[in-house]
């Protein structure tokens, strides 16, 4: 191989994968001299240029001429009659400067150049390639599946760099074919054989946030703030936002004109429940609201411990532990307060006797319905003599009966 045919086979390195011009030139260099250096223990001795606009590479070696049978390092030395040989006018003590062919290297050393050539086009490829996942982490690309295997897709984004959005890092009722077109967030990027690997996720809290500030122009634009985030995937989410401007209500932003804004994120998130609140540095507010849709009575917050014990109606308690005690985590989540949740037996207003159907015996119950008494409070505040009178029960039986009724209002 000559030089201008190295040159040749260099630049398509350089178009197939867009090396500019400074870095061709220093990869280029390197690599000879990394060969130099390997045939003759050093390359210091050496100009190199490259012009790679004109397909130029010119090696010149440079020798200091001593006397004959003086020679120690023939890298370094040429003796006076070589010198001689290729200007009569030399003399002992000056620089000799031949041009060097790449043929005269030999057939190996050529070999191994186009090897490390390939191996610093590949290094500076890849490391460019890093730097370009880092740089879009934390944010949402679309990318396309082309191969799927049960524990992640292999995804390509627009300029053919390959991805993986692991299995654990999907929606639960995630489903792409090959050919779809998926939004995902680039969360991390490791090293796989010796190439960087981006890896996507639509599972964690972050990609919901971008979501929203892809959706919603208040959010980009930084009227409206995200302060928390926090979801189970596919389930459901609570995120609180407080607005920079007293004219824009920051949850009507976010959900829009019937739900015009907030519906293509719930559909993104295959239907994830969304709930939205106004944040508030007032923590027992702030507690409340995270609690939504469940009305609480009353609560005892421990900041020491960021701790509360919070009372809801009986009826309320369901909605604030929510489907599989999915709303109190989240709202734990979203206020930083451990969350407990007890029944408020003071402030009820009555119970159904319904709910006593493990202490009283049914056919008891029954007695009382036909009499009219429906709930607990309509029991303790009917007259014990008429209420033997009307239902035939032993005294010592109404007595347990109110007793049972007492403990559930005086705790």
């Amino acid at each position: 191989m000559n030089n201008e045919a190295l040159i040749d086979s260099f630049l398509d390195f350089k178009y197939e994968k867009k090396i500019d011009r400074v870095n061709l030139i220093a990869i280029l260099e390197e690599s000879i001299r990394c060969v130099l250096k390997k045939k003759y223990d050093s390359s210091k001795n050496y100009d190199i240029i490259v012009n790679p606009d004109q397909g130029d590479l010119e090696i010149w070696r440079n020798r200091i001429v001593v006397k004959d049978g003086f020679i120690k390092d023939k890298n370094k030395e040429i003796e006076l009659y070589e010198a001689k040989n290729i200007e009569p006018d030399f003399e002992i003590g000056e620089e000799v400067t031949e041009k060097v062919e790449l043929k005269s290297l030999g057939r190996r050393a050529i070999l191994s150049l186009k090897q490390n050539l390939l191996s610093k086009i590949n290094e500076y490829d890849n490391t460019n390639i890093y730097r370009k996942f880092k740089n879009k982490i934390g944010e949402i690309i679309n990318v396309e599946v082309y191969h799927i295997l049960p524990k992640h897709l292999f995804v390509k984004d627009e300029e053919q760099n390959e991805m993986i959005l692991p299995k654990q890092e999907q929606i639960p009722n995630d489903f792409f074919k090959k050919g779809d077109i998926v939004k995902a967030l680039v969360k991390k990027v490791d090293w796989k054989d010796n190439k960087p690997i981006a890896i996507l996720t639509r599972k964690n809290e972050d990609f919901l946030e971008e979501l929203l500030k892809l959706e919603i122009p208040e959010i980009s634009e930084g009227i409206i703030t995200i302060k928390k985030v926090t979801r189970i995937p596919g389930e459901k989410a609570k995120i609180s936002v407080e607005s920079n401007d007293d004219r824009i209500d920051p949850v009507g932003a976010c959900v829009g004109m019937k739900g015009s804004r907030i519906h293509p994120i719930v559909r993104e998130l295959k239907n994830e429940n969304i709930d939205i609140i106004n944040y508030t540095s007032n923590i027992q507010l702030y507690i409340t609201r995270s609690l939504s849709p469940a009305k609480i009575s009353i609560m005892e917050i421990n900041e020491k411990k960021k701790c509360v014990n919070v009372y809801a109606k009986i009826e309320e308690i369901s909605k604030a532990i929510g489907k599989n005690g999915q709303n109190i985590k989240l709202a734990t989540q979203l206020t930083g307060y451990k969350i407990n949740i007890f029944r408020d037996n003071h402030y009820d207003d009555d119970v159904e006797l319904s709910e006593f159907s493990d202490e009283i015996d049914k056919k008891i119950l029954e007695k009382f319905h036909k009499i009219g008494l429906n709930t607990a409070k309509s029991v303790l505040n009917y007259e014990k003599k008429y209420l033997i009178e009307k239902t035939n029960i032993e005294e010592k039986v109404i007595k347990k009966i109110v007793s049972i009724l007492k403990n559930e209002f005086e705790g």
